[in-house]
C-alpha cells in the first residue's frame, strides 16, 4: 500500500515541474502534428503565422497539462519522489 506524501513546498514544486514537463511534451507532439497543416491560403502563412502558431501550440500544451493532460505528470511526479527519497541519507 503506497502512502501519499505530505503536501510540502518541495512536493508541490515537483508536481508543478511534472505538469510543466507534460505540457512541453504535449506541445512537441502537437507541433509535429500541426507541421503537416499548410499555412498558405487565406491567412497567407509567413513568419508571423509561424510565430503565432508556435506560441498557440505551446499554450494549448500547457492548458491541456493543467486540465489533466495525457496522464504523464503523475508518473513523472512519482519518479521524481522516488529519486528524491533515494538521495536522502
Amino acid at each position: 500500500m503506497s502512502h501519499a506524501p505530505a503536501p510540502t513546498v518541495t512536493n508541490r514544486r515537483l508536481e508543478d515541474g511534472a505538469r510543466e514537463f507534460e505540457g512541453i511534451f504535449i506541445s512537441q507532439m502537437l507541433e509535429t502534428a500541426w507541421s503537416t497543416v499548410p499555412t498558405d491560403g487565406m491567412t497567407g502563412g509567413g513568419m508571423g503565422e509561424e510565430i503565432f502558431r508556435s506560441l498557440m501550440i505551446q499554450d494549448i500544451g500547457q492548458q491541456m497539462a493543467r486540465q489533466g493532460g495525457i496522464g504523464l505528470a503523475p508518473h513523472i511526479h512519482a519518479e521524481l519522489l522516488k529519486m528524491q527519497e533515494a538521495r536522502k541519507p
